[in-house]
């Protein structure tokens, strides 16, 4: 059955170790279901039904489960598939091509730009500054040098909070007193990278709770203003930290916070304690934009840089064995 319009690339074997051991509750939920399923002797309409009924319950969402299951009947019947395990093969490519989500490589490892600015953003409580400090270790890791900005100025504790993540993580933190001007924050963290700290990544961490629409536009205009005066396109990348537990209600919080920002990808956290993993092929195919990694774990070290391929062979491969 030829197909592979986008095989994955080469990716790191510990990034791919850390997926799969993230995945274990989810294997052990709703999901787990789908092998079994497609172990039937044959294609019945019974089956189709039961599929939708698990990806549902596995929180790829009415929406995305139809989608899913209509791409996935209309590959089967084109091809004239009578096998399961033919068909089984096609879910899993139609769920890769639903993962894609039509989008440039991530852009933040550029060997050719001299200083590559991300706008982190997303709601207090998601894990943003958490994953703002491994983020900072994953690419000090890699070589890079790595400076964060406190740019969510309206919570002491959120400046705090970075100062300890960055110490952890081995680099620099540009902040100023609590209540100051996030952009002055941005201002100064692009110009100490530029010149003291001779950085190749600037993490800008943004305020994750403000009153209204209004406020978190203006606020957003007003550090990507600062930063593409100082930066050459910058921000390079703009990404929301969304938590995998919170299921669905991720995707609604998203849509309403990533319209006003011009998100470019998403940092799914707590991807390890949740039985609902589905929920990672709801956001790529209901927001429009990729994951791009996932937090694995309570340390700093675990964070893994997303694949479509190894997510979707490591949540489904299992049940074949």
């Amino acid at each position: 059955m030829p197909f592979n319009p986008f095989r994955r690339a080469k990716v790191d074997v510990e990034d791919q170790q850390k997926i799969d051991k993230s995945l274990n509750k989810t294997r052990g939920g709703v999901l787990g279901r789908l092998g079994t399923l497609f172990q039937a002797n044959e294609i019945t309409e019974d089956l189709w039904e039961e599929l939708e009924e698990i990806l549902i319950m596995g929180d790829v969402g009415v929406e995305s489960t139809i989608k899913l299951v209509e791409a996935t009947r209309e590959r089967v019947r084109a091809e004239g598939v009578k096998k399961t395990s033919d068909a089984y093969q096609i879910l899993q490519e139609e769920m890769v091509r639903m993962l894609q989500a039509e989008a440039p490589p991530l852009d933040i490892d550029n060997p050719n730009r001299l200083l590559t600015v991300v706008l982190i953003v997303g709601v207090n409580g998601s894990g943003k500054t958490t994953t703002i400090g491994k983020l900072a270790k994953y690419y000090r890791t890699k070589g890079k040098r790595v400076v964060l900005a406190a740019a969510d100025t309206f919570r002491a504790a959120a400046i705090d909070q970075l100062k300890i993540w960055g110490e952890r993580a081995g680099v620099s933190v540009i902040a100023h007193k609590p209540g100051g001007d996030p952009g002055a924050v941005v201002y100064d963290a692009i110009r100490a990278s530029q010149q003291s700290r001779d950085a190749d990544i600037l993490f800008i961490d943004t305020a994750g709770r403000l009153h209204t629409n209004y406020n978190l536009m203006k606020e957003m205009e007003k550090i990507r203003n600062v930063a593409q005066r100082q930066v050459h396109k910058a921000p390079h990348e703009v990404l929301l930290v969304l938590d995998a537990t919170t299921g669905q209600n991720a995707i609604t919080q998203a849509e309403k916070f990533g319209q006003s920002v011009g998100v470019t990808g998403v940092v799914l956290t707590k991807l390890d304690n949740t039985a609902k993993g589905g929920v990672v092929i709801a956001i790529a195919d209901r927001l429009g934009v990729p994951v791009r990694f996932v937090g694995t774990g309570e340390g700093i070290d675990d964070l893994a840089e997303f694949d479509p391929w190894v997510f979707v062979e490591s949540l489904m491969e299992h049940d074949q064995q």
